[in-house]
């Protein structure tokens, strides 16, 4: 792999991972449009691991102070803040229970252009409609009232996002807003919960490499994707911070129907 290869990969990871448009689909259909080899597993892995970096550096004022009112802390005054804690635990569980039984079957079958056209398109429209839902309801639910059925519910479709083109943020984005969040709170929890799936997924990868080997992929490349994918993963997280308190998620639907169409046309 080339180092141009690494850093154009790491950086498509970096902000696909945190913006509605599907990661897994881009790091599959970008290569095809260059004309690149399959990068592998291992290199996905440490890219992965590259935005989770990204998102508890941006989060962690937010993480530490959970984690002291999960583990250290028992009183009245951060009981919000403990019982996101918990909240985020269960939200992996749906994902988790799908992927143990189900994530090579879904690596072998599904990790096509068309469903990955499919999944843009369809999830897109999903999330133009409940981006329009929130508006006309004035949405108000802050991550202080989040329950565990808002939690399971954004968790089955965080499942879901196993699918190539489905974009893990933006299903559970749109999750989040059918459940009444505001958009800054359904974009924080959306980041929140990722910390747990891919820091598990990332282990589990990690274990099975380390059994199986890295393949023929260098030292340099690896460390250039993580470090491309932590950066561009970071500034992603705090660009659409900003993009959602002022504008509609739109965009985001209309970037993610252009691109299926064409993956449907020259791709297929």
């Amino acid at each position: 792999m080339s180092i141009i290869q690494a850093i154009v990969l790491g950086v498509i990871q970096g902000i696909t991972e945190f913006l509605p448009i599907s990661s897994s689909g881009h790091l599959v259909f970008i290569p095809k449009l260059f004309g690149w080899g399959d990068q592998g597993l291992a290199f996905d892995t440490i890219m992965h691991l590259g935005t989770l970096l990204a998102v508890v550096v941006y989060f962690r004022k937010k993480l530490w102070k959970i984690l002291r009112a999960v583990f250290l802390y028992k009183n009245k005054e951060i009981r919000n803040d403990r019982k996101l804690g918990w909240l985020l635990i269960l939200s992996i569980i749906p994902a988790g229970i799908i992927g143990l039984f189900f994530d090579n079957w879904i690596e072998t079958n599904l990790r096509s252009t068309t469903v990955i056209a499919f999944g843009l398109i369809f999830w897109g429209i999903i999330l133009f409609f409940a981006d329009r839902v929130s508006q006309k309801k004035s949405s108000t639910r802050s991550l202080g009232q989040t329950g565990w059925k808002q939690t399971l519910f954004i968790g089955c479709a965080q499942a879901i996002a196993l699918i190539p083109g489905t974009s893990r943020s933006g299903i559970t984005m749109t999750a989040g807003l059918f459940s009444k969040f505001n958009k800054k709170s359904a974009a924080e929890f959306s980041f929140l919960m990722s910390i747990p799936v891919i820091g598990l997924a990332g282990l589990l990868q990690i274990l099975e490499l380390v059994q199986n080997g890295f393949g023929s992929i260098g030292l340099l490349s690896l460390t250039i994707g993580f470090v491309v994918s932590a950066i561009s993963g970071f500034f992603a997280i705090t660009g659409l911070m900003k993009i959602i308190q002022k504008w509609s998620f739109t965009p985001f639907v209309v970037y993610r129907v252009i691109v299926g169409v064409l993956i449907l046309f020259f791709f297929k």
